[in-house]
């Protein structure tokens, strides 16, 4: 009984973590522009977000950690990527962009001119407060927001179903979609840092007594389930009404203000209320547990040189400031970086999952190269560099277009290494 009630309460903690850094925003956007193929677009979500995420956690809780999975593309390869990973994870870009959806979705609604500078520094300063004692982050993130945060997201979700906001479109052309879903999973950032996540998830364990390896990635693998089952369930059901919106959506419609009209078309001023009661709970949990989580993962790396308070401090601190440049402006930073990090954590993954194919490190190696510089030039061709045959490659269309790439680079490295060491071993 005390084991399921662990399971849950850490479940529930992952759930609040991957859901309330804005994430919320992207769902609808998909329902909105999709129209009645809303579920090809969220299926693409749901691979790059949910599907990366609980395949990420199983091979890293079998791995023991991120950069033993990383590392064998090379020591400072992985070092370098996961430090990138986790930079973004925290104070570059998602951290921040908790504080500004709350205030663009909860308190400018609500309050009007209230002040964005004022308000960060309130949030942070609570943030501050709530994560220098982490053992109770946990606790208080599972016991008591996550459920405040899923009860007004059912009532909010069942009135849209029973009441809809309009017609669905139809005439939405679907050959895209997939690909448009995967980009918006990946703007959700949730497969960055799963080694700090995971960390985090087992040392939670741990302190509840559990001591076994084996148990221990047993019920990490079991939390993430249970995470990701409520994730899909809550998207699918605001996918949904953001489908009821297609065709009112103009497209000039910013994510959050699509957000903001579908709660008050849905309960009017209530709406509004309710809408700032679920930003405020996920994204503050978010914000409170991502800055535990990537202020262990620095004191770690420096081996405790740099103490946990002094990183909580000093990442409550930067994401005040960039939090002011506002969630448009936040994404817009995110794009070109995730396009060229979200393919090389993922490619990483997919090998260690399947150790009997992949048996090498050399194979590692020349997947993720490879991978890094198909991404890279994509994200230089969308800049406006014509890289005519990065569009040509197998899967562009789904947003795929290094995994065939990859997979050669690896079995080439490991042509290469064998030939090498044949080459060696005969000398």
């Amino acid at each position: 009984m005390r084991k399921r009630m662990d399971v849950l309460i850490i479940g529930f903690m992952l759930f609040a973590n991957f859901f309330g850094a804005g994430n919320l925003i992207f769902p609808p956007f998909l329902g909105a522009t999709s129209g009645s193929n809303w579920l090809t677009s969220f299926v693409g979500f749901i691979v790059a977000d949910i599907g990366i995420i609980l395949l990420s956690i199983y091979a890293i809780a079998k791995a023991g950690s991120y950069q033993n999975i990383a590392s064998r593309a090379g020591k400072r390869f992985g070092i370098s990527i996961e430090l990138i990973m986790m930079l973004c994870l925290g104070p570059i870009l998602v951290i921040p962009r908790t504080s500004a959806t709350t205030f663009e979705l909860s308190i400018a609604p609500i309050f009007g001119d209230f002040n964005k500078v004022i308000f960060s520094i309130i949030f942070f300063t609570l943030v501050f407060l709530l994560t220098m004692r982490p053992s109770k982050t946990v606790n208080i993130i599972g016991k008591y927001l996550t459920p405040v945060l899923l009860v007004t997201l059912f009532v909010l979700i069942v009135k849209g179903i029973i009441s809809p906001l309009g017609d669905i479109k139809t005439d939405i052309n679907s050959e895209s979609l997939f690909a448009h879903g995967l980009t918006q999973g990946y703007q959700t950032m949730d497969a960055l840092g799963m080694g700090g996540v995971v960390a985090f998830i087992i040392a939670s364990f741990k302190s509840r007594g559990y001591s076994d390896k084996k148990e221990v990635a047993s019920l990490t693998i079991k939390a993430s389930l249970i995470a990701g089952i409520g994730l899909i369930m809550v998207y699918g059901g605001l996918a949904f009404l953001g489908a009821t919106m297609s065709n009112s959506y103009n497209g000039l419609m910013s994510q959050t203000e699509l957000l903001s009209s579908i709660t008050r078309g849905l309960l009017g001023n209530l709406g509004t209320i309710l809408l700032g009661i679920i930003v405020a709970c996920a994204c503050f949990t978010t914000a409170a547990s991502l800055t535990s989580i990537t202020a262990k993962y620095f004191s770690d790396l420096t081996k405790n040189k740099i103490k946990y308070e002094y990183l909580v401090m000093g990442i409550c601190i930067y994401s005040t400031i960039m939090s002011n440049l506002g969630v448009d402006r936040i994404i817009a930073i995110a794009v070109p970086i995730l396009t060229v990090l979200y393919p090389v954590a993922i490619i990483l993954v997919l090998l260690s999952s399947m150790p009997k194919i992949f048996t090498t490190d050399s194979m590692f190696k020349g997947a993720a190269y490879t991978t890094l510089v198909i991404s890279t030039l994509t994200v230089i061709d969308s800049f406006g560099i014509s890289i005519g045959f990065i569009h040509k490659l197998p899967f562009n269309n789904l947003g795929f277009n290094w995994i065939i790439p990859a997979l050669i680079g690896a079995f080439i490295a490991k042509l290469i290494s064998n030939i090498t060491s044949k080459v060696i071993y005969n000398d």
